[in-house]
């Protein structure tokens, strides 16, 4: 048999998740990711309006900035920014030089919303029609109650 002994139990409190993915091995992965993602947010500012839906920090590789753009268009356009986001990463401190793209064989998709639908007039009028008869008071001249629901009406 092996000598070998296994790790004694932590207490039994509970971490919030991401507290326990910074503490465990997978550290490195996390921690870079959440940093990916701030320096992202620091760059991101500094790209055209017309660019910066269209690309995203996909890693810091060396001394290259590496970003995903969705097409070849935009591919160019990133090439044209690079200087500028050369200098704003050297200001907060990276040793970048250079600012390489890839590009990605998906567009970027923000997720679908519902479509807000117009109501029609005649929507608008039903809708109306059956407020005044709920606000209406009732034959025997006492309003209706708070609820909104009339007493022996199956509602």
């Amino acid at each position: 048999m092996s000598d070998s002994k296994s790790k004694p139990r932590r207490a039994g409190t509970a971490q919030p998740a991401l507290q326990a993915a910074l503490t465990d091995a997978a550290t490195d992965p996390v921690r870079r990711a959440l940093w990916l993602d701030a320096l992202e947010q620091q760059l991101r500012p500094c790209l055209p309006p017309a660019l910066a839906p269209h690309c995203r920090l996909a890693n810091v590789a060396g001394k290259r900035l590496v970003f995903i753009v969705d097409s070849p268009v935009w591919h160019a356009r990133l090439r044209l920014a690079a200087p500028e986001l050369i200098n704003v990463a050297q200001s907060i401190g990276l040793a970048v030089t250079e600012v390489t793209a890839k590009t990605s064989l998906a567009p970027f998709v923000k997720p679908a919303q519902d479509p807000v639908v117009p109501v029609s007039e005649a929507s608008r009028r039903g809708l109306q029609a059956a407020l005044d008869l709920l606000s209406a008071p009732d034959s025997a001249g006492t309003p209706p109650p708070k609820g909104g629901h009339r007493k022996g009406r199956g509602c």
